[in-house]
């Protein structure tokens, strides 16, 4: 019989997320677009650092400079091995949850059966229990993203790069899944940079908030969160660092 082990394997954190003076440009149309100007942020080891800005301020192109699917322009990236988490779930429709949230399991070269008798008891701890073998088109969205989150837990990696995990999602179900993931990273501590729109859930969530101009993307503002976990949305700390970040975006809350 094969056990679960404890906790997914994950490299002893070393470097954490080092991001000094990164751009970036696309061509597109003949046109040269910098995504990136400048841009420099950390993120200790076990630290959330969430990051909010505009649409088309770069913060897709920043997670994917830290998981190594691109190469700066200029500047330096360096972090420990990264699992990129997209903003949609990217799960196959044709395997169970248990397959999907054990694909992590089987690119490290886990033979199938292994694979799932690894993943099923995370399925139960992360709320599936009873869905292991449901399809993903019979899941609600929040399941949804359990799964796909899960599985970028099961890849292993010290750093997990989660790119607007929630965007897609009703307000409701936004709000009980950003509490879900404080509770996750706080039982399995990973360093995680995170995307976002929304200023409450950068927040909520993170250790320190980086604020982010329109095109080209710059950090404009750095905001340490010295508030204690949980969080809640009316706790004058939450609402004055709110009012913090929409003044550094130049949105009147």
């Amino acid at each position: 019989m094969i056990e679960a082990p404890a906790q997914p394997p994950v490299r002893s954190p070393g470097t954490g997320v080092r991001v000094e003076r990164v751009t970036k440009a696309f061509r597109t149309r003949g046109a040269t677009v910098r995504a990136l100007d400048g841009v420099s942020l950390r993120a200790e080891p076990g630290e959330i650092v969430t990051v909010v800005g505009p649409s088309g301020c770069g913060k897709t192109t920043l997670l994917e400079l830290i998981c190594g699917l691109s190469r700066p322009d200029g500047g330096t990236v360096e972090c420990d091995p990264a699992a990129l988490m997209p903003q949609r779930d990217l799960l196959l429709p044709w395997l169970s949850a248990v397959d999907n949230a054990a694909l992590a399991l089987r690119v490290r070269g886990l033979p199938r059966e292994r694979a799932r008798a690894h993943a099923a008891p995370w399925l139960e701890r992360f709320g599936l229990g009873g869905f292991e073998q449901a399809r993903p088109a019979q899941l609600s969205g929040g399941m949804r993203q359990r799964v796909s989150f899960l599985r970028s837990l099961l890849a292993g990696k010290p750093v997990l790069a989660l790119d607007e995990p929630f965007a897609a999602l009703d307000a409701i179900t936004r709000a009980e899944m950003q509490g879900w993931l404080a509770h996750v990273l706080d039982s399995e501590p990973r360093t995680v940079v995170l995307v976002t729109h929304d200023v409450e859930e950068a927040v909520l969530l993170g250790d320190r908030v980086v604020v982010m101009s329109a095109r080209p993307g710059r950090v404009v503002r750095t905001l340490e969160v010295d508030l204690p976990r949980p969080r809640r949305r009316t706790e004058p700390g939450v609402l004055a660092l709110r009012e913090a970040v929409l003044e550094a975006l130049g949105v009147q809350g």
